[in-house]
């Protein structure tokens, strides 16, 4: 049997993810609003992909990370054609709670910020128990 790697969580990791706004993310294609632009849901869950991918390698086997918690404000609109790029920075590591910093931006801007929570959990119990 294979050792568990430790877990390796420090303050200062950093995750990104990035998309194109196009009409399937945009605010009145997910009904969030009425125009198109990117939606507040996309951001978010782009912000949660960036702080997933920034603690990725440093987890033990069998061990994913589930949100729990997002604070943040959407700052600027993106049209469609926009490359938005997330960005998580792990602030926080209590047991098996860890909290990031998210911003998000387009070509031009800041569109978001905020702060976003997420806890260590073993996927196989997770699921067990849902």
């Amino acid at each position: 049997m294979e050792a568990l790697k430790p877990v390796t969580l420090a303050p200062g990791m950093r995750g990104e993810a990035t998309t194109i706004v196009s009409h399937q993310n945009t605010a009145a294609a997910l009904r969030s609003g009425a125009v198109e632009v990117f939606a507040t849901p996309m951001m978010i869950a782009l912000m949660e992909a960036a702080a997933s991918q920034a603690i990725a390698g440093a987890l033990q086997e069998g061990d994913i990370t589930v949100g729990t918690m997002v604070h943040v404000r959407h700052l600027a609109a993106s049209p469609i054609g926009q490359r938005v790029r997330a960005t998580a920075e792990l602030t926080g590591v209590n047991g098996r709670r860890l909290l990031f910093t998210v911003e998000a931006y387009d070509e031009k801007k800041k569109i978001g910020e905020g702060q976003h929570e997420r806890f260590i959990v073993n996927r196989e119990r997770f699921l067990a128990n849902i």
